[in-house]
């Protein structure tokens, strides 16, 4: 890296409903996209932007980590107004943070945190409509509960994502999944911390948990669906608005 640029962090929120996802893609809008246009402008040149992870399109965040090399001597505080002052008022940079050379956002990442959120009553706020999957049926939280813990620890997940190819490892640890009802606001949370995901992963292992909790799967055939290595033998995938990238951990 030259003497004059530094490697920088940042902390990202965005609301994703308006979003392609996160990775650059040609005539879309997409939030690295948004990124990389927003520091360009400020460092006079065209400035490439490291995610921790792609989110899918219509998936939000509140603790996106990116990184990326910065030759403009501004202060990070005042960079951060810099960022969002170029930035769609629907993304918003939190934290800027100098970090040593060797830093890298995506491959310096030792875990991540999700949250999925379900809304079990009869009549959505509209405030919270682009953020949570809303259900017409009841869910029996006892047994979403039990069948939950068959997803801690080391699995292959192959039966979560979409048809990945054949080499690839599809090996992911989840090391917890926590699952809470707010009875007030009748909102189902489920927050998944793995050492890594899979595309899909997350929507798929909640919708599995959710056909288990309308009775549409047993209770005890998580087993089954990590043997059978195959997306057709797990539930559904839940729609991307309910889900939200929360932290990412180094």
């Amino acid at each position: 890296m030259p003497d004059n640029f530094r490697n920088l962090k940042v902390v990202v929120q965005y609301d994703g409903t308006d979003y392609h996802g996160w990775q650059i893609q040609n005539g879309l809008r997409t939030i690295q996209g948004e990124l990389v246009r927003a520091l360009s402008t400020i460092d006079g040149r065209e400035v490439m932007v490291h995610g921790s992870g792609r989110t899918d399109a219509g998936v939000h965040a509140l603790g996106q980590v990116a990184s990326f090399q910065f030759a403009h001597p501004h202060p990070t505080d005042r960079l951060l107004m810099a960022i969002n002052g170029n930035l769609p008022h629907d993304i918003r940079v939190t934290e800027v943070t100098e970090v040593p050379d060797d830093f890298h956002a995506r491959f310096s990442a030792k875990g991540k945190h999700y949250c999925y959120r379900i809304f079990t009553g009869r009549v959505l706020n509209p405030l919270l409509f682009r953020y949570i999957h809303q259900t017409t049926y009841s869910l029996d939280l006892d047994l979403i509960h039990s069948a939950a813990q068959e997803f801690i620890g080391e699995h292959d997940f192959r039966s979560f994502t979409v048809t990945p190819e054949k080499e690839m490892d599809t090996r992911r640890c989840v090391t917890g999944l926590d699952i809470w009802l707010d009875e007030d606001e009748e909102i189902v949370s489920f927050e998944i911390s793995a050492n890594g995901f899979l595309r899909y992963m997350v929507r798929a292992i909640v919708g599995t948990l959710v056909d288990i909790g309308r009775g549409h799967l047993k209770p005890d055939s998580i087993p089954e669906i990590f043997a059978a290595s195959s997306r057709t033998a797990a539930g559904t995938s839940l729609p991307a608005k309910g889900l939200a990238l929360i932290q990412v951990d180094y």
